[in-house]
Protein backbone atom coordinates (compact mmCIF):
# COMPACT_ATOMS: atom_id res chain seq x y z
CA UNK A 1 0.00 0.00 0.00
CA UNK A 2 1.44 3.40 -1.00
CA UNK A 3 2.62 5.71 1.78
CA UNK A 4 0.91 9.11 1.44
CA UNK A 5 2.50 10.55 4.60
CA UNK A 6 3.67 14.11 3.82
CA UNK A 7 7.25 15.16 4.41
CA UNK A 8 7.75 15.79 8.10
CA UNK A 9 9.47 18.84 9.53
CA UNK A 10 12.06 16.59 11.19
CA UNK A 11 12.93 14.81 7.93
CA UNK A 12 13.06 18.05 5.95
CA UNK A 13 15.39 19.61 8.53
CA UNK A 14 17.59 16.50 8.57
CA UNK A 15 17.83 16.60 4.75
CA UNK A 16 18.69 20.31 4.78
CA UNK A 17 21.33 19.71 7.45
CA UNK A 18 22.86 16.86 5.44
CA UNK A 19 22.97 18.93 2.25
CA UNK A 20 24.32 22.10 3.86
CA UNK A 21 26.89 20.06 5.78
CA UNK A 22 28.08 18.47 2.54
CA UNK A 23 28.09 21.82 0.70
CA UNK A 24 30.12 23.50 3.44
CA UNK A 25 32.92 20.97 2.91
CA UNK A 26 33.82 23.16 -0.09
CA UNK A 27 33.11 26.65 1.28
CA UNK A 28 34.19 28.42 -1.90
CA UNK A 29 31.31 26.74 -3.77
CA UNK A 30 28.27 28.65 -2.54
CA UNK A 31 24.88 27.02 -3.19
CA UNK A 32 21.18 27.51 -2.61
CA UNK A 33 19.03 24.55 -1.55
CA UNK A 34 15.23 24.25 -1.54
CA UNK A 35 12.71 21.57 -0.62
CA UNK A 36 9.05 21.81 -1.65
CA UNK A 37 6.00 19.68 -0.94
CA UNK A 38 4.04 17.75 -3.58
CA UNK A 39 2.18 20.91 -4.65
CA UNK A 40 5.38 22.91 -5.08
CA UNK A 41 5.03 24.96 -1.89
CA UNK A 42 8.33 25.82 -0.24
CA UNK A 43 9.08 23.85 2.94
CA UNK A 44 12.73 24.82 3.48
CA UNK A 45 15.38 27.04 1.94
CA UNK A 46 19.04 27.65 2.79
CA UNK A 47 22.10 29.09 1.14
CA UNK A 48 25.69 28.62 2.15
CA UNK A 49 26.81 32.16 1.36
CA UNK A 50 26.12 35.16 -0.83
CA UNK A 51 24.57 34.20 -4.16
CA UNK A 52 23.18 36.06 -7.09
CA UNK A 53 19.40 36.13 -7.31
CA UNK A 54 19.44 33.77 -10.30
CA UNK A 55 20.91 30.88 -8.29
CA UNK A 56 18.52 31.42 -5.39
CA UNK A 57 15.48 31.47 -7.66
CA UNK A 58 16.65 28.48 -9.62
CA UNK A 59 17.04 26.27 -6.55
CA UNK A 60 13.37 26.89 -5.77
CA UNK A 61 12.32 26.50 -9.41
CA UNK A 62 14.20 23.20 -9.71
CA UNK A 63 12.49 21.82 -6.60
CA UNK A 64 9.10 23.07 -7.82
CA UNK A 65 9.59 21.58 -11.30
CA UNK A 66 10.61 18.18 -9.93
CA UNK A 67 7.51 18.04 -7.74
CA UNK A 68 5.02 19.38 -10.30
CA UNK A 69 6.37 17.44 -13.28
CA UNK A 70 6.99 14.31 -11.17
CA UNK A 71 10.44 13.82 -12.65
CA UNK A 72 14.02 14.97 -12.18
CA UNK A 73 14.62 18.29 -13.93
CA UNK A 74 17.72 17.29 -15.89
CA UNK A 75 16.17 14.21 -17.44
CA UNK A 76 12.93 16.08 -18.14
CA UNK A 77 14.80 18.93 -19.85
CA UNK A 78 16.84 16.48 -21.89
CA UNK A 79 13.72 14.56 -22.96
CA UNK A 80 11.99 17.75 -24.06
CA UNK A 81 15.06 18.87 -26.00
CA UNK A 82 15.22 15.49 -27.79
CA UNK A 83 11.58 15.99 -28.78
CA UNK A 84 12.39 19.45 -30.13
CA UNK A 85 10.31 21.03 -27.39
CA UNK A 86 10.95 23.58 -24.65
CA UNK A 87 9.90 23.76 -21.01
CA UNK A 88 8.30 27.12 -21.82
CA UNK A 89 5.64 25.26 -23.82
CA UNK A 90 4.23 23.99 -20.51
CA UNK A 91 2.88 27.47 -19.78
CA UNK A 92 4.23 27.74 -16.23
CA UNK A 93 6.96 30.34 -15.81
CA UNK A 94 8.21 28.62 -12.63
CA UNK A 95 9.24 25.45 -14.51
CA UNK A 96 12.85 24.86 -15.53
CA UNK A 97 14.66 22.25 -17.57
CA UNK A 98 17.96 22.85 -15.81
CA UNK A 99 19.66 19.95 -14.04
CA UNK A 100 19.67 20.00 -10.22
CA UNK A 101 16.10 19.18 -9.23
CA UNK A 102 15.09 15.75 -7.95
CA UNK A 103 11.58 14.44 -7.37
CA UNK A 104 10.91 13.00 -3.92
CA UNK A 105 8.89 9.84 -4.51
CA UNK A 106 8.08 6.91 -2.23
CA UNK A 107 6.07 3.87 -3.36
CA UNK A 108 5.08 5.76 -6.52
CA UNK A 109 3.69 8.69 -4.53
CA UNK A 110 5.10 12.17 -5.21
CA UNK A 111 6.02 13.79 -1.89
CA UNK A 112 7.85 16.86 -3.20
CA UNK A 113 11.05 18.03 -4.80
CA UNK A 114 14.58 19.13 -3.94
CA UNK A 115 16.42 21.80 -5.89
CA UNK A 116 20.03 22.94 -5.73
CA UNK A 117 21.47 25.91 -7.57
CA UNK A 118 24.79 27.67 -7.65
CA UNK A 119 27.39 25.08 -8.53
CA UNK A 120 29.18 25.60 -11.81
CA UNK A 121 27.58 22.70 -13.63
CA UNK A 122 24.25 21.02 -12.91
CA UNK A 123 25.71 17.57 -12.22
CA UNK A 124 27.09 18.87 -8.90
CA UNK A 125 23.72 20.40 -8.06
CA UNK A 126 22.07 17.04 -8.63
CA UNK A 127 24.68 15.17 -6.57
CA UNK A 128 24.01 17.45 -3.60
CA UNK A 129 20.25 17.08 -4.00
CA UNK A 130 20.78 13.29 -3.92
CA UNK A 131 22.28 13.65 -0.42
CA UNK A 132 19.02 15.17 0.80
CA UNK A 133 16.89 12.68 -1.08
CA UNK A 134 18.59 9.77 0.65
CA UNK A 135 17.80 11.30 4.06
CA UNK A 136 14.16 11.96 3.16
CA UNK A 137 13.58 8.41 1.92
CA UNK A 138 15.08 6.61 4.93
Amino acid sequence: MPDYTPLSFVKVQAAMNAMTGKALQTPDDVVAIAIVDNTGNLLAYAQTGALRLFSRRHAIRKAYTAAIMATDTGSNGKKLKEQGRSISEMGDLQLTGMQGGLVIKRDGVILGGIGVGGYDGGHLDEALAQVGLEVLLR
